[in-house]
């Protein structure tokens, strides 16, 4: 079975098993991610909002633009990145994401990561960053490659602070450059 094979099985089941059902009562589409199954980064942002939900896509409102501008700038394209979120649905009114909500699709977010095998997963926000390393904080270890189970963890802001506060564009900027040193062959495509 091919690795898309695998995500679009992965989703099936999330709506099999009707994960949050609260969540998936109020929201129009399922917002599982995109990208390349083979990819070497991985973004994982928080919940969906508005525009990813009436689009069913990840990071498609104003932080997605800027996200896609981040990923451009180190070269790359969105095709060749993988990008989700912790949860699927999105939360009434954008409001953030609830511990049993991040618990109930903790075990589907795992199963992209075995699936993608990304050679760095890129956490965008805290919400992201905690789920992996509870402790950490994000004001102080932004930009700081940690291990995680043998994964590298990049914790980053989210793309939303650039939007909310232009002093953190510029700090996003640069953070978001620590990613193709990460890589295997950083010289080469991350794709």
């Amino acid at each position: 079975m091919s690795k898309q094979a695998k995500l679009d099985q992965i989703a099936a089941e999330i709506v099999k098993n009707n994960v949050c059902p609260d969540l998936a009562k109020q929201a129009k589409h399922l917002v599982f991610g995109e990208g390349s199954p083979n990819a070497k980064v991985l973004f994982i942002g928080e919940a969906p909002g508005k525009k990813e939900d009436e689009t069913g896509r990840p990071f498609v409102g104003a932080s997605g633009k800027f996200l896609t501008e981040l990923i451009e700038g180190i070269g790359l394209e969105r095709k060749d990145v993988y990008i989700t979120s912790i949860l699927k649905y999105r939360p009434p009114n954008n409001r953030d994401p609830k511990p049993a909500e991040k618990e109930a699709f903790w075990p589907y977010l795992l199963a992209q990561i075995e699936v993608i095998q990304p050679e760095v997963i890129v956490t965008l926000g805290r919400h992201s960053a905690n789920c992996f390393l509870p402790e950490l904080k994000i004001g102080h270890e932004h930009g700081k490659p940690q291990k995680w189970q043998g994964w590298t963890i990049l914790p980053l802001y989210h793309p939303a602070a650039a939007l909310y506060n232009g002093s953190q564009r510029q700090i996003i900027i640069t953070d978001f450059a620590h990613i193709r040193a990460l890589t295997h062959g950083n010289n080469k495509s991350l794709s």
